[in-house]
C-alpha cells in the first residue's frame, strides 16, 4: 500500500468532526487518539523529510534540479496542512467553550455540570473507533460537558474565567480608581446586553432552586414556584445561569 495516497486522511476526519459540530452546535467529545494520531504522522513526515535531505546530500551525482525536491515538497506540504487542521479543530473548540462560559453568565462549575446536547451522538461516534462496548456503557452513565473536554481544555476554561475576574477586579469596578477618578459604579462585565433592561426591578419566578442569597433589600430565599419582585442587578447572573426567569 502506498502510504503517500493516504497523509492528510486522519486530518480531514478531525475538519469533519468539527463541522458536525456546528451543524448539530453540539460539543463532541474531545478526540485525542485521532489528535495524537496525527501528530505521529507528523513525526513521521518530519524523518521522511530528514531522510530525503539525507540522500541528496549524500548523492554526488545529483543533478542540478534536485531529483529529492518534489518529494520533500510533497511531505512538507502534508505537513503545513495538518498543521492547519489541528489548529481549525482546537480554535472550533475554543470559540465554542467560551460561547458557553458567556451564555452561562460566567458560572464555571455551572458550566463544567451543564448536560451537551447529542451526547449520545458522540458515544456513538466513539463506538465507531471499535470501542462500542465501552461507548454503550459511557452511554449509561451520566454525562456532563466536561467528560467531553481534554484537560487542556478544563484549564483553559479556568485561565479564562481568571483572566475575565482580574479585568473585572482591576477595570471595571469602583473600587479600582486610577489617577483620572475611574468609574463610580461596578460594571457586570456577564450580563447579557441583547435586551437592555427597562427598570431597575424585576418581576421573577423560580425555576430552579438556588438557596438564600443577599440582596441589596436582605436575603432572599429562592425556592422553585416563587415570584418576588427585586432589584434586577441583584440577581441578573441568576437569570442567564437559568435560576430565575423574568416575567
Amino acid at each position: 500500500m502506498n502510504n503517500a495516497s493516504q497523509y492528510g486522511d486522519l486530518a480531514t476526519q478531525l475538519l469533519t468532526e468539527s463541522r458536525r459540530s456546528t451543524a448539530t452546535n453540539t460539543l463532541l467529545k474531545y478526540n485525542d487518539v485521532l489528535v495524537r494520531a496525527i501528530i505521529r504522522e507528523q513525526r513521521d513526515l518530519e524523518a521522511r523529510i530528514e531522510a530525503a535531505l539525507a540522500r541528496s546530500t549524500a548523492d554526488p551525482g545529483a543533478p542540478a534540479d534536485d531529483t529529492y525536491m518534489p518529494t520533500i515538497l510533497l511531505y512538507q506540504t502534508a505537513i503545513l496542512r495538518n498543521k492547519r487542521c489541528l489548529l481549525a479543530y482546537h480554535h472550533h473548540r475554543l470559540e465554542f467553550l467560551k460561547d458557553l462560559y458567556w451564555s452561562v453568565g460566567g458560572a464555571l462549575p455551572l458550566l463544567l455540570a451543564l448536560p451537551p446536547a447529542g451526547a449520545h451522538t458522540a458515544d456513538a461516534h466513539a463506538g465507531a473507533n471499535g470501542q462500542a462496548a465501552a461507548a454503550g456503557a459511557a452511554g449509561a452513565a451520566p454525562q456532563d460537558v466536561r467528560s467531553k473536554l481534554s484537560p487542556h481544555e478544563v484549564d483553559f476554561l479556568r485561565s479564562y474565567a481568571a483572566s475575565l475576574l482580574t479585568l473585572r477586579t482591576e477595570a471595571f469596578s469602583s473600587a479600582a480608581k486610577g489617577p483620572a477618578g475611574g468609574i463610580t459604579e461596578d460594571i457586570d462585565l456577564l450580563a447579557p446586553i441583547s435586551h437592555p433592561p427597562k427598570d431597575l426591578q424585576v418581576h421573577v419566578r423560580v425555576v430552579r432552586d438556588c438557596g438564600v442569597v443577599h440582596t441589596e433589600l436582605g436575603a432572599i430565599d429562592f425556592k422553585r414556584g416563587h415570584r418576588f419582585l427585586v432589584r434586577r442587578s441583584d440577581i441578573e447572573h441568576l437569570i442567564v445561569q437559568g435560576y430565575l426567569e423574568e416575567l
